[in-house]
């Protein structure tokens, strides 16, 4: 079983517990839908290690496994797709390297297993690349960035969001936190509608103008993109 602690001075400093495998379930039970939607994006706003996240991305691949597992290049293309559709927040750098590898390694482990000898390098050095994205050290609170002494930075909080195209391609746009956020807790305001917001009929949401996009590329090769 695994520690709920790390330590008694993280949890006196930081109140850090890890939720139980137990519980992180029956709290996925309550949407298990949404958990087996390949696409449907979570966030973990206070990640830990990944408690959370690494039994969402199980529960992604299960599906992609039952759904692809006869076809290695739509495996291997929809398993990168749920990997990119999870995102987490801690305050702590050693939980956020510890949760990106160990979502790594579980998707690693299912690619390995189902695709054999024709995994792709470029394939992994994009997952890495995706969580490196998507995994980051912040506070949730602030929706900042934070520094390696624990301390808030002046830099937001911003998510790449992970999108398949046409065929293998798949593009990226980027977004800040605050203003995700903004989207979904205000009416619409003159400043939403002259600076581009658009109505999300998904998330019953504003959606703000990303602020970075990229050229969109093979879903392998996105570590490559060059923004536009």
């Amino acid at each position: 079983m695994a520690k709920q602690i790390k330590s008694k001075e993280r949890v006196a400093e930081h109140g850090e517990v890890f939720t139980s495998e137990r519980e992180v379930n029956a709290m996925l039970d309550l949407v298990k839908h949404e958990t087996e939607r390949i696409e449907s994006r979570f966030l973990e706003p206070a990640c830990g290690n990944g408690n959370f996240l690494a039994e969402i991305l199980r529960r992604k691949l299960d599906v992609v496994k039952q759904k692809y597992k006869k076809s290695k290049p739509e495996y291997e293309k929809y398993s990168v797709l749920a990997v990119s559709s999870i995102y987490g927040v801690d305050l702590l750098d050693d939980n956020v390297q510890e949760c990106q590898e160990r979502l790594f390694n579980i998707w690693h482990k299912e690619y390995k297993a189902v695709c054999k000898d024709e995994t792709m390098p470029d394939c992994e050095e994009a997952v890495r690349f995706i969580l490196g994205h998507n995994i980051l050290c912040g506070n949730a609170l602030t929706m900042l960035r934070v520094d390696t002494e624990g301390n808030d930075t002046e830099e937001p909080i911003i998510f790449a969001q992970w999108d398949l195209m046409t065929g293998d391609l798949m593009k990226r746009r980027d977004y800040r936190l605050d203003e995700l956020m903004r989207g979904h807790t205000n009416e619409p305001d003159l400043f939403m509608y002259m600076n581009g917001w658009k109505y999300d009929e998904e998330t019953h949401a504003w959606i703000p103008a990303p602020i970075r996009e990229f050229e969109p590329m093979n879903y392998w090769e996105v570590q490559n993109a060059i923004n536009l």
